[in-house]
This record gives structure tokens, sequence and C-alpha cells, in this order.
């Protein structure tokens, strides 16, 4: 075999570094620069109000969550290929750190310190799995994977609010999953706080008349900004109602340089491994799922190794600047979509615009009661879980239907990083399975020597030989379920040959030549025979190389010819003549399944 091409797939691509908007200013026009700019003002609208949320979320400064937004998602924008995906933070990221935040509470680093590690060891994973073009690996990923996780994302976002929602105190350090039930917990004893589930009911009303009047309007930050004002006219902290400055101001700079972050002994990097690899993969899915749910409408070339770079450099910018690693936002991309963005200059502005609004906005985000902001969480926590998509997996098929419900139960039982590696492993075992089972239906010549289906067993002869066909991907999934069909024939039916007809076989492993050497093995040890077909280049090469065409002998096995069923009549003389029989009967086995199908004689 030829190392080359291997050595070549695992070169780097350097020519992923060049920006693909640099495409974009060959025809950029005043057009679509206005259309870029309304989206980028959308958008940053959405991020603001998103990003408070998430750390709160995270428990982290919101600082370094808009420092993400800021320097993470211009970065990024400008080596996506996709004119319309957003980088930043996001609800699963957001929760995914939180849970590892706890998991490494007894660490010497803080969560600040692990945010800013975890991030250059996503961009680095990221970056280095694009350059090698590692991002076709996505396509083994089931859909059903994402809904279900995206799923139980959306349902834990809504139960980690629900002590913020309740005015109840939190127990800093204890895990996500018990965060509800401590809710109910405190609320049983008494401490429910009503004047903060008021203000939190207000803003549930007030988010739903801005979107029901005025769709197109930033319902969060509108909401937001109204219950800040209010909060700082009335006092609201003097009826017990939290806000996000009651510990101190928030917004105590813009994002700045910090340098690359420095690594904290190799037993942090190790335990950071496993969580890091699960965002970096859960990032990347979600990145070219957005890319190609959007490239259906708008016409985008997606080049799924692009969008790994991308992410990988928004993250190892964020590292740089103390900000928390970011992922592809659903909701953010989707504002971008709808508010007519026409390249990734409109995620360049956005995070432009978000430096502008914050700096208005400042004065005022210290005064956003907790509870509002947590009820924004909740509606975005409820979009999240998208029903038309959750009951298109479920009843496609029975295997979209286990993922789904297996990832999303994962989600919710599991630590985080280890659903996703759970729903990916189901998804794959479940994808194995179905095309390594075969199926034999029984054929025959009739009257008129054409091949015709057997209905009923009675019609059976007494056979000799079978023909088998074999079809597809012969790869180690499938080669011992073969082996051992063909054996259980063979001791039902009596058979005294069988001719493999390898002639659409492709991929053949070692697994499989194993389980083709059992099988003469057990024919030779029985007194039957092994012979094969219709072999081209390929299977011929690797049949010599193992010593398997010695073991069969090279007389029993028949090379494929510009005739495609020339050699599988010599292999039936030859069969013949090994059985002393010119008369004896001939089986042909069909598979419905990809693996085995009908062989003309």
């Amino acid at each position: 075999m030829n190392p080359a091409p291997l050595l070549d797939s695992l070169s780097p691509d350097w020519r992923l570094l060049r920006p693909p908007f640099l495409n974009e200013l060959r025809d950029y026009s005043r057009e679509k620069l206005r259309a870029d700019l309304t989206a980028a003002a959308t958008v940053a609208m959405v991020s603001i109000p998103q990003a408070v949320g998430f750390a709160l979320i995270a428990g982290l400064p919101p600082a370094m969550v808009l420092a993400c937004v800021v320097v993470g998602g211009a970065v990024a924008a400008l080596f996506f290929s996709s004119r319309h995906v957003i980088f930043g933070p996001s609800n699963s990221l957001s929760l995914l750190l939180a849970t590892t935040f706890v998991a490494h509470r007894a660490s010497v680093l803080g969560p600040a310190e692990i945010a800013i590690l975890l991030a250059l060891l996503i961009g680095t994973m990221q970056l280095v799995a694009g350059f090698l073009r590692f991002g076709q690996v996505t396509q083994f990923v089931s859909r059903s994977v994402v809904i279900g996780y995206g799923s139980a994302i959306g349902c834990l976002l809504v139960l980690s609010q629900l002590h913020h929602l309740l005015g109840v105190r939190w127990t800093e350090g204890s895990s996500l999953w018990a965060a509800p039930f401590h809710a109910i917990q405190r609320v049983w004893v008494g401490e429910l706080n009503f004047w903060t589930t008021g203000v939190a009911v207000a803003a549930f009303l007030l988010f739903s008349l801005i979107k029901r009047l005025r769709p197109r309007w930033p319902e969060a930050l509108i909401g937001l900004i109204f219950f800040a004002l209010l909060a700082r006219w009335t006092g609201l902290e003097e009826l017990g109602i939290a806000t996000l400055g009651q510990d101190g101001p928030l917004f105590a700079r813009l994002p700045s340089f910090s340098g690359i972050p420095t690594i904290q002994g190799i037993e942090t990097v190790r335990s950071l491994l496993v969580p890091a690899a699960a965002l970096a993969l859960l990032g990347t899915l979600e990145a070219i799922s957005i890319a190609k749910t959007y490239s259906i409408k708008t016409g985008d070339h997606i080049d799924t190794n692009q969008e790994m770079v991308a992410m990988g450099l928004g993250n190892l910018a964020s590292a740089c600047f103390a900000a928390i690693p970011g992922s592809a936002s659903f909701a953010r991309s989707a504002a971008n979509v709808q508010a007519g963005a026409r390249t990734q200059a409109a995620g360049l502005f956005s995070s432009l615009f978000v430096l502008i609004f914050v700096a208005l906005l400042a004065p005022l985000i210290d005064h956003i009661p907790v509870a509002v902001l947590a009820a924004a969480l909740i509606r975005v926590g409820w979009n999240i879980v998208d029903f038309d998509q959750i009951r298109i997996a479920a009843r496609s098929t029975r295997s979209d239907a286990v993922v789904l419900g297996g990832t999303f139960a994962a989600a919710l039982l599991l630590p985080l990083d280890v659903a996703i590696y759970t729903g990916v492993g189901l998804s794959l075992i479940l994808a194995l399975r179905k095309v390594s089972v075969p199926t034999l239906v029984e054929y025959a010549f009739n009257a008129g020597d054409q091949l015709t289906q057997l209905d009923h067993p009675q019609q059976r002869s007494h056979p000799h030989i079978a023909i088998i066909h074999v079809e597809g991907e012969l790869f180690f999934g499938a080669a011992d379920l073969f082996q051992d069909h063909v054996r259980r024939q063979v001791e039902k039916e009596n058979l005294r040959a069988v001719i493999l007809r390898l002639k659409s076989a492709r991929h053949l492993d070692a697994t499989t030549i194993f389980a083709l050497r059992g099988l003469h093995d057990y024919l030779q040890s029985t007194g039957r025979h092994l012979l094969v077909s219709g072999v081209h280049g390929e299977v011929l090469r690797v049949l010599r190389n193992s010593g398997l065409l010695t073991r069969i002998g090279p007389s029993n096995v028949f090379p494929a010819e510009p005739n495609p069923n020339l050699a599988t009549k010599k292999a039936l003389r030859r069969a013949q003549q090994l059985l002393g029989d010119a008369k004896a009967d001939i089986r042909i086995y069909f598979d419905r399944a990809p693996l085995l199908s009908v062989a003309p004689v």
C-alpha cells in the first residue's frame, strides 16, 4: 500500500488560514454594506442580554463573556465559510462550563482561570482538527444526537434558573442537577420571595406582549432595560430583589489583550482534556449544523474544515483576551439570517456594535434584576426545545428514536461532557448494527432457466452448491456476522460447496480475512469446499498479501473478467469437479440488505 495519499491527507491545509471574507470584497457593494450593518445591529441587541445571562449561568463576570462576543466573534466571522454563523457564548457551553467548575472546585485554579485555559485547549483542538481536515468526521454524528442533546440543554437551562425565579439562596458548588431540587426545598421551608417571583412573572408578561405586538423588536433587551430603569428609580433592591450589581459593578473594563494563558501544571491540563474535547466537539457540531441548515436557504458552500479553523481561531483569540470559550449560537445566527445579512461582515460589525451598546448601557446593567434575567433565560431554554425536530427524529426510524431518547436521558442524568460522547457512541453502534446484519432470500432456476424466488420451503430440492453474492462494505462490523450466517446455512441445508462472489465487495480488512479463513477451515474440516469468484484488484491484493489466497488455493479463486458472470460460471464448474457431480443442484441466495444480493450464474 502506498502511504503517500494517507500522509497527504494528514498534512496541514494552510489555505484555510486565508479568510473567506476576502472573496466577498471583490463585489462588496453599498447595498450589502447597508444590509450587513442592519443585521449587525440586530444581532448586537440580542447578544448583550444573552451574554449577561450566560455569565449568570456560568457564574463568571459578564466582562469575560462580552470579551468572547467582541473578540472571538470578530475573529471567527472573518474565517467562517458560512456568511451567517455567529460565534460567541452559547447556552449549552455555559452549562458545560458550570458543571466543569463544580467538578474542579478543588482545583488550585479558580473558575475564571479554568475558563481561559479551556478556551486555549478548545481552540487548539479545533484548529489542529481543521488543518488536518477532520471536518468530514462530523458527518458520522447523527442529527438525532444534536437534537436530543440540545433539547436536554434547554430543559436544564430552564431548571437551572428556578432558584433565581423564586428568590431563594443558591449554594455555590452544588451540582447543576441539584439546583431545582434545592430551590423546591428552600421554598418548602418558607424562603420564597414573593416580590422576586412577582417581578419575574411581570417580565414574562412584558416579553410575551412585545413579541406579540412587535415581533421584530428585541424583546429581551427592551425588557431588561425597562426593569433596570424601574429598579434604579424605585429601589427594588430594598424589597430583597437581587440585582446583577449588588456585589459590586460588573462592567469595569472593555476587552484588553492579556497575553497567551500559561499552563498551570500537567495535572490541570489532563483534568481538563475531557471537558475540553467535549466542548470542542459540541461547538463544532453546532457550527456545522447551523451552517448547513442555512446553506440550504442561502446557497452557501460550506467547508466543514474551514468552520473548525474559524472556531479554533475564535477560541484562541478569546483566550488571549481573558474571555470564556465560544461556540456557534443558534439564536444569534437565526437573528442574523432573519435580519438580512449578506456577508461575514455582519458578524464583524455586530462585535463592534456590542462595544458601542455596552458603553451606552453600562450604567444600567448593574440594576438588572436577576429574576428578570432568569425569566429571559427560561424563554431561551424553552425555545431551544424544537418539538417539530423532535417529532421528526422520534418517528423516522426506531434507531433515531433510541438515539434521541438515549442522548436526552444521558444529558439529564450524566455529566454533560460524558453525555455528548454517549450520544455519539450510541449513534455509531446502531449505525454499525444496521449495516452489518445480512438477510438471505432463497432463489433457484425455474424450468425456463430464469432466476425465481422460492415462495415455500416445500419447493426446495436438495442443493449441494450455494452461490452467495457479496455486495457493499465487507468491513469488520459485518465480517463475523456474515461468517456465522453462511456457516449456519451450510449446516442447515447440508451444502457441499460455497461460492462467494466478491465482485461488488469493497474494503476488506483483517477482520474480514479472519472470518473468511475461519469459514474456509470449517468447510474443509467437514469435507466441504470454499471457492471465491469475481475478485477485482483491491480484493485480490488483500487476499494475496494476507496469505488467504494460498490457503484457499489459487485454483479455487477466480478473478473478475469483462463478462461479469464468466468468473462465477468457472467457479461453478470447478465446484462440480470437486464434488464429482456435473449435475449437482445449485442454490442462489439474495439479500434484501446492502450486504448480499443476487448472483447471476
